[in-house]
């Protein structure tokens, strides 16, 4: 018998840096209803969910940024979109930024089922930089504001499935669903906040967004298992967000695409079993895996050149 998961993308247009929690927790609740309607019972909102990206600004005291973190979680501002969730019998993914009761902070995402924490997760593979950079037409200064997740790639249960969480820059990396597939992963979640422009690393404006749609295809296809990727999208404060959230199936397609930079519900309806194709067949690890050859991956970071090279 087929498990079919109704999935939904609850992709949100940018939220200025003074617009308040329970302004952005309105706008996912009103994506939830239509998720609701719909017959979703997964939905996926973006990374830093609940506020502007502010590691664009630079401040000295990193202190002073405290006010885009939740210390506790559920809070009073995000309480609402856990009792509608339940309500409507909906399981979601959120991201938002941690900062832990003795001083740490994160980049988290959570898994929410039936009104109470199911998983955590804490971004792993920061991207941008730590100090201030001139030649950037905005910063990216994640490396300054967090600290690298500590939780690892867990999967649990839930929804009769089998599901994983990243965050952003770790849907470009390999490594992450890898681990996540020797887990038995079937369904992985990626909220992302990803500009137009980066000028460390200078792209035109359409290898972004085939660049952000090929390595989740890659990822779904290579561990066989559904790829939810979910965008804060359109001009933040200035900085243009590309958007793109879609669902990609084992096969590496793309079976649900956004087609705004707004607040917009994607949906597919997943059939989990799908996943048992790739894992019994061309990754099938167990048979065809050669982990005395795969060393290097994890005791070498940078790149060592061969001698006389």
């Amino acid at each position: 018998m087929s498990r079919i998961l109704t999935v939904g993308g609850a992709q949100l247009g940018p939220i200025a840096p003074d617009e308040s929690r329970e302004s952005a927790v309105a706008r996912m609740i009103e994506l939830l209803h239509e998720a609701k309607a719909r017959g979703c019972g997964l939905v996926v909102f973006p990374e830093m969910a609940l506020s502007t990206f502010f590691p664009r600004y630079y401040e000295e005291d990193i202190s002073k940024m405290d006010r885009f973190y939740e210390r506790e979680m559920p809070n009073d501002a995000v309480r609402p979109l856990f009792e509608a969730a339940e309500k409507a019998d909906i399981a979601f993914y959120l991201g938002y930024c941690e900062l832990t009761p003795d001083g740490h902070r994160f980049n988290t995402a959570i898994l929410v089922d039936k009104g109470k924490i199911v998983g955590k997760y804490r971004k792993v593979h920061l991207p941008g930089h730590a100090e201030y950079d001139p030649n950037r037409p905005w910063q990216h200064l994640e490396k300054r504001y967090f600290e690298p997740g500590d939780l690892g790639w867990p999967v649990w249960r839930c929804r009769d499935g089998v599901m994983g969480m990243g965050l952003c820059n770790d849907r470009r990396w390999p490594e992450t669903y890898r681990v996540m597939a020797l887990k038995g992963v079937e369904l992985t979640m990626f909220g992302y906040n990803t500009p137009d422009r980066n000028t460390a690393a200078p792209e035109p404006n359409h290898l972004r967004m085939y660049h952000n749609h090929l390595v989740m295809q890659a990822g779904a296809y290579q561990n066989s298992c559904f790829v939810v990727g979910v965008a804060k999208a359109g001009i933040e404060d200035g900085c243009m967000l590309i958007g793109g959230s879609c669902i990609v199936q084992p096969s590496g397609e793309i079976i649900a695409l956004a087609s705004t930079l707004e607040d917009e519900l994607i949906v597919a309806n997943c059939d989990l079993d799908l996943a048992k194709m790739g894992k019994e067949t061309v990754f099938n690890f167990a048979k065809h895996r050669r982990i005395e050859h795969y060393g290097i991956i994890s005791s070498q970071t940078g790149v060592v050149l061969p001698e006389g090279v």
